[in-house]
């Protein structure tokens, strides 16, 4: 049986998370009696810094950004999660908590599954397989953010944020304010205001009333540094493994 294409079933069927949809039947059976569906609103905190977290998500039509916060409040992203993966590794990697902290930042849909069933999925080879691998990509994505928050212009960080967003939604609109992008990147407001009218200017985007429509992919992808690229393609490598396991 296929996933339901339509968006109804990418609501409701868990397996429109592609982690989901690569474990084998069998062990997806064991799941879908466990698997809470669950409303993901904008600004909802998944897990706090530090606290111990008692549910991994999976995300279907939401995005999550995991946030480092620091003392002063001030905040920066250091990946984020879509469709393609699962809010909470640390609790199938033995920390129980991190100081990071999980924030919805586009509001959606997704399924969450209790500590202990996670907890006793990864005893099982094919999972704990699967997990580490997304794992991986993970961590690719977190320290490419880390080089390109150093070394690359915030136009080239907009854009590659803007990309690794497209990839995780339906269709090609965004619904973010500047100054939440700006917090996301650890970035003065009026550096992302000026980033993104050079990109309206340049038809590649249209923003409007906190919504971001990207006009052409393409041409964004070629402004973008090769942080993108080399994200994209790890997640692509690793899961698309799963997927054929």
């Amino acid at each position: 049986m296929q996933p339901d294409p339509s968006p109804r079933g990418a609501l409701h069927d868990p397996r429109h998370n592609r982690l989901i949809a690569a474990l084998p039947g069998d062990e997806r059976a064991r799941w879908e009696p466990l698997l809470e569906y669950i409303e993901m609103p904008l600004g909802q905190v998944l897990y706090e810094s530090g606290v111990q977290q008692r549910y991994v998500y999976f995300p279907t039509t939401a995005i999550v950004s995991l946030l480092y916060v620091m003392e002063n409040g001030a905040s920066a992203e250091i990946a984020i999660t879509g469709n393609e993966g699962v809010v909470g590794v640390s609790l199938f990697m033995g920390g129980e908590s991190t100081p990071s902290r999980g924030v919805v930042q586009c509001a959606g849909h997704g399924f969450r599954l209790p500590a202990r069933a996670i907890k006793e999925a990864i005893t099982r080879t094919p999972v704990l397989s699967l997990l580490l691998r997304y794992v991986q990509a993970l961590i690719t994505q977190m320290a490419q953010t880390a080089a390109c928050n150093r070394h690359h212009s915030v136009d080239q960080q907009l854009c590659r944020w803007l990309l690794l967003s497209l990839d995780r939604l339906d269709g090609n609109e965004i619904a973010m304010t500047q100054e939440l992008i700006a917090n996301m990147l650890g970035v003065r407001r009026e550096g992302v205001t000026e980033s993104a009218l050079k990109l309206q200017k340049a038809k590649l985007i249209r923003y409007a009333r906190g919504h971001i429509t990207v006009l052409d992919r393409p041409a964004l992808e070629s402004r973008s540094c090769e942080c993108y690229a080399v994200v994209k393609k790890e997640y692509d490598r690793l899961l698309s493994e799963g997927q054929r396991h």
